[in-house]
């Protein structure tokens, strides 16, 4: 299953906002610096869907605010 996600990064807090036909707004607390916001993402994500982050791989995007998650 895969999940378009744009992500909003320096942000005060976390949320992940649902959109309908698995497309989410996902706001994350660090900055895109070596790879914490894609690990942040994934976390948050996992969180969010109720699976285990390592069950979600970022399959294109890992350097774009627009990303396409895929659950393995």
């Amino acid at each position: 299953m895969k999940f378009q996600v744009r992500v909003k990064t320096d942000c005060s807090e976390q949320s992940v906002e649902e959109f309908g036909d698995r497309r989410y707004l996902v706001h994350l607390k660090n900055k895109p610096e070596d790879n914490k916001a894609n690990i942040e993402l994934v976390n948050l994500m996992g969180k969010h869907l109720g699976v285990p982050p390592l069950k979600l791989k970022i399959i294109s995007g890992s350097s774009s605010k627009d990303k396409t998650l895929e659950l393995v």
